[in-house]
């Protein structure tokens, strides 16, 4: 791990599967972030290249996880990279 400030900053002795659930909630709450983020760049008119780049994945991996979760109501751009 990169970063151990987290792990370093836990009392010693503290329960490991109260830590793990801490992370299940942090990645639930991420994802639901991430996915409101996703659709306010698609509102904002950026196109899934441009939405992957800032992401730091390929179009086609943020396509894949996020093109049948959007809102459906959002026009979603037709541009090329």
């Amino acid at each position: 791990m990169a970063n151990n400030d987290t792990a370093e900053a836990l009392p010693a002795g503290n329960d490991p599967k109260s830590g793990l659930r801490a992370v299940v909630a942090l990645r639930v709450h991420t994802d639901a972030l991430e996915l409101r983020e996703v659709e306010a760049a698609l509102r904002a008119g950026l196109s899934w290249t441009e939405i992957a780049e800032a992401l730091g994945v390929t179009r086609q991996a943020v396509h894949k996880k996020y093109h049948r979760r959007v809102d459906p109501t959002i026009p979603i751009p037709r541009r090329n990279p």
